[in-house]
């Protein structure tokens, strides 16, 4: 069971890690690093002409999207929600966290962008789900 609950604080810690894009960035200091969760500058939505609000508001369901995803796939690992759930759940925590750190690219994001590939090779390449052999401690 502490295998289990550390893979869905695992799973929690990343989805909520999100949130950061929709605060407001800390006082910048001198020489210090920029903030990496900024929804005010995206590649793609810039490109695309889409304004601020709309861009915030993308950058909104992206977050809602990952956490509830996330959080479906945290409780499917300790057995609150059946295990069928884990698969649909980390692929949308995962797509969603990938199009938000994508959209709003910053190189410190790529650690992010690392975790949601693995999360994604593990559970369709791999196979990996919970109850699955393995998980025992």
């Amino acid at each position: 069971m502490l295998v289990q609950l550390a893979v869905a604080g695992f799973l929690l810690a990343h989805a909520l890690i999100h949130v950061a894009f929709l605060t407001a960035a800390p006082p910048a200091t001198v020489g210090g690093p920029a903030w990496p969760f900024s929804t005010s500058e995206s590649w793609l939505f810039t490109r695309l002409g889409v304004g601020p609000d709309a861009t915030r508001l993308l950058a909104l369901a992206l977050v809602a999207t990952t956490i509830a995803g996330f959080s479906l796939a945290a409780l499917s690992v300790i057995g609150i929600l059946p295990a069928g759930i884990w698969l649909p759940s980390v692929a949308i925590g995962a797509a969603s966290s990938m199009g938000l750190l994508i959209s709003f690219f910053h190189p410190w994001l790529v650690l992010g962008v690392g975790i949601d590939l693995v999360l994604i090779w593990a559970s369709l390449v791999a196979g990996w789900m919970p109850g699955a052999s393995g998980w025992e401690i």
